[in-house]
């Protein structure tokens, strides 16, 4: 038991003094329980590249190949920390807005001999993507910034190629039903791979495979060389609704096509952007003078 005093006021200038025998437990209760010591990076350290023997990296370049109707691109860096003292990740910062990388926290604390991995993804499904795109990561520490490389080569499309009887049969069905390719096993080729495209991609995706083809096939036009002029309408109307008795089919999805008003649009605006009008229109003439 531990003796306490408390002074207690009595009247104008008296004090008494009460002594009392009170339980230990009371006094418990006013300790402050011991708490662990917060690591606080040292920024001062953070705004210059990070120097060599902090973290080790697996690489800091990574190389990938994505097909043409390829969404995503993937990458993983991973990384050691082989220094004597905690390395704290403050944040990643990609060169883009299709860029994206993970972090499991942040701040993110790497101690002495730990080690860890950072993903990143990169965004295909935008239209203009072909050829080959550079993206980056900074890594921001308070010890230094880290760059990463990612570089990801688009592989052109991949246009089926058809034996002479698989390419009669679907000439056959077309001219029954020019609208047969976008149903059973055509729709394979004329529906799948547009699925969410626009522009050059969509282009690729769906209409080389005819129009590209290697073996074309005789009723199927060289858009690159029309023999009418052409501006961003002709293309829109001949995309949206196709041609009757031809081997042409509707796209638009109002005629039972796999493209809406937007698609069509895009794929309108590249194809006369990329294939400009060979042919002039006619000169306009003056209607004659009334009597």
């Amino acid at each position: 038991m531990k003796l306490s005093r408390i002074f207690l006021c009595v009247g104008a200038g008296t004090i008494l003094t009460v002594a009392g025998l009170f339980g230990a437990g009371i006094n418990s209760t006013n300790e402050t329980a011991a708490t662990p010591p917060v690591y606080v990076p040292d920024a001062s350290r953070a705004n210059g590249p990070l120097p060599s023997g902090v973290l080790a990296w697996n690489t800091t370049a990574l190389y990938t190949n994505a097909a043409a109707n390829q969404d995503q691109a993937h990458f993983t860096f991973g990384f050691t920390n082989v220094s004597s003292e905690n390395v704290v990740i403050l944040d990643v910062h990609p060169s883009c807005g299709c860029t994206t990388a993970e972090l499991p926290q942040k701040p993110w604390t790497i101690p002495p001999g730990g080690s860890g991995k950072i993903p990143a993804t990169v965004n295909l499904d935008v239209a203009g993507h072909e050829g080959i795109l550079f993206k980056t990561l900074k890594v921001s520490t308070d010890q230094g910034w880290m760059e990463l490389a990612m570089r990801i080569t688009i592989l052109p499309p991949v246009i089926p190629t058809l034996s002479d009887a698989d390419r009669a049969r679907g000439v056959a069905m077309a001219k029954m039903n020019r609208q047969a390719v976008f149903s059973g096993d055509c729709a394979t080729c004329h529906v799948k791979p547009g699925e969410g495209k626009y522009g050059k991609a969509l282009y690729d995706s769906v209409c080389a495979v005819c129009h590209e083809a290697q073996h074309r096939a005789t009723m199927v036009p060289d858009l690159h060389n029309l023999k009418v002029p052409t501006n961003e309408a002709f293309w829109r109307m001949w995309i949206a609704h196709g041609k009757p008795g031809t081997l042409m089919p509707a796209f638009s999805t109002a005629e039972g096509g796999p493209l809406n008003d937007m698609q069509i649009a895009s794929l309108a605006a590249y194809l006369n952007f990329a294939i400009p009008s060979h042919v002039f229109p006619p000169p306009a003439t003056n209607a004659p003078a009334g009597n």
